[in-house]
């Protein structure tokens, strides 16, 4: 039986920094804020005091001459691109983890170069004599073990094989890169990737299920994710034009079926797979209609298909088998966006398994009923709770739009209520004198809250302003909310709006 495949990481610390300042990231005090929360500094400011996480207004009063600039992933990305096809140059099969840090299978690599050391210190060197001489380099078993041997490496370091967890043990769970479990895990005095790799297996999955029972099995070494593939060559890309405009959907369906079956094709000669792929459909006014469809495992040229029709229905007015009145479709282009080793995709000895079950299922499913017939629910961003949870169709990218990473000012932090009204629901409460308490337009209640739906209330904080698209008048949306403890021990979240008392969420 083969051992742990074994990973080659290398880092260039704090890219974004670099990426953002140039040469002056090496000596100055710069950092990198998103949402005024500062995500990346260089050396000079941590030297000052200033670390990832501080609030913008405490890393200046640390270093009051630090400069600042907002994150940009596409700046790091499209700079860290030259550097990517130097490294690639020098070794195939490098894997991007992000801007700044890349990963590849160390065999070939230690092979070709005489071993892993060696190999990990050329590509070091290749990285300084292309102006990054802090570039960092960690060998391990498994892709997780091996980029915290990269964050401690001085300038490299190999763990040995088999030694993946007495290494992560003395690492605190901070390194999962999991905020809420490893806040979670320390408030069970689980502060080290020792202790919960130490914790029985089976009562972490039933606690925390899959997403406990993979950061388990990390903390104990064995690395459960895989590389993330490589952007696709562009010769990958197939398309189909008509001599004559279509705009029945099951026409172009059809006629686009030889079209999915060649992009697949065209993969399985390089023995890879499509998990993203982006359809562009082309009329006859000239317009362009481009998607970007994912898969929970890998696409066939069925699935294509779906995504084609998925994307006409999408276009097609209600009631109508046409796509568009006055316009017709005359290109269809299929390009694969993110692909991966075929092998990471074949069926086990004893069949695929619940997920790939499951997947065929819903897929069967949304054939018969239409892509919008079958979704899911994810978290979304939102300034209210429930503009939060959204359903979203099966195999579908949220829109960037609802990105919960982005800043939304206004929104409730952590932890939120377990118990969310949707619609909010109205709710009584009351100052001493059993008349409503008002909130006014500088946020000044009229009187104390004294009482909630009859019960007494014990501790109250607030009010904060909740204001939404101040700059449209016709759509402005004002309201103050109030968090509110009774005596009953039930914990509320409520709002004043429009002269009333809402309840948008409780406590358990």
């Amino acid at each position: 039986m083969s051992g742990p495949q074994r990973h080659l990481v290398l880092w260039v610390p704090d890219w974004p920094v670099r990426a953002a300042f140039g040469a002056e990231a090496a000596t100055e005090p710069v950092a990198i804020v998103q949402a005024n929360v500062v995500v990346a500094c260089s050396g000079a400011a941590r030297q000052r005091g200033v670390r990832r996480g501080d609030r913008r207004r405490a890393a200046q009063m640390k270093a009051p001459d630090l400069r600042m600039l907002p994150a940009d992933p596409m700046r790091d990305e499209r700079l860290f691109l030259p550097l990517l096809r130097i490294l690639e140059e020098r070794v195939p099969g490098i894997h991007p983890l992000r801007p700044g840090l890349v990963a590849l299978r160390a065999r070939g690599a230690a092979r070709y170069y005489g071993g892993e050391r060696e190999a990990a210190m050329h590509l070091i060197e290749v990285l300084a004599e292309n102006g990054h001489p802090s570039a960092r380099a960690g060998v391990a078993d498994g892709l997780f073990t091996a980029e915290q041997a990269a964050r401690l490496a001085d300038p490299m370091l190999v763990v040995p094989p088999g030694e993946a967890r007495p290494f992560l043990a003395p690492l605190p769970v901070e390194a999962l890169s999991e905020p809420d479990a490893a806040a979670f895990f320390e408030k069970l005095g689980v502060r080290t990737l020792g202790d919960l790799a130490a914790l029985d297996a089976r009562a972490v999955f039933d606690r925390l299920g899959q997403r406990g029972a993979r950061l388990h099995a990390l903390a104990g070494g064995a690395d459960s994710r895989a590389g993330e593939p490589q952007p696709p060559e562009p010769d990958l890309a197939r398309r189909v034009d008509f001599d004559a405009p279509l705009t029945q959907a099951d026409q172009i369906a059809f006629a686009v079926r030889q079209t999915a079956d060649a992009v697949i094709a065209a993969l399985a000669e390089r023995s890879q797979v499509c998990t993203e792929v982006r359809i562009d459909m082309t009329d006859d006014d000239g317009s362009l209609d481009s998607r970007e469809w994912l898969h929970p495992t890998s696409f066939d040229s069925g699935d294509l298909v779906d995504r084609v029709r998925w994307q006409l229905e999408a276009l097609a007015p209600s009631a109508s088998t046409e796509v568009r009145v006055g316009a017709g479709i005359c290109e269809v282009r299929i390009t694969p966006t993110r692909i991966d080793d075929s092998a990471n995709h074949q069926p086990g000895l004893f069949g695929q398994g619940p997920e790939q079950r499951l997947h065929h299922v819903v897929s069967r499913v949304q054939a018969l009923l239409g892509h919008r017939a079958v979704v899911t629910p994810v978290i979304a961003g939102g300034r209210r709770l429930a503009e939060r949870q959204v359903l979203q169709p099966w195999g579908d990218r949220l829109p960037r739009e609802r990105d919960a990473a982005q800043p939304w000012p206004g929104s409730m932090p952590h932890p939120l209520p377990s118990e969310i009204f949707i619609p909010p629901v109205p709710i009584r409460v009351t100052a001493a004198d059993d008349s409503p308490p008002v909130v006014d337009d500088r946020g000044e209640l009229s009187a104390a809250p004294a009482r909630i739906e009859g019960a007494a209330i014990m501790l109250w904080a607030g009010p904060w302003p909740l204001r939404e698209r101040s700059w449209d008048a016709p759509r402005s949306r004002s309201a103050q909310r109030l968090q509110i403890v009774d005596e009953h021990q039930r914990a509320w979240l409520v709002l004043w709006e429009d002269d009333s008392w809402w309840a948008e969420g409780r406590y358990r």
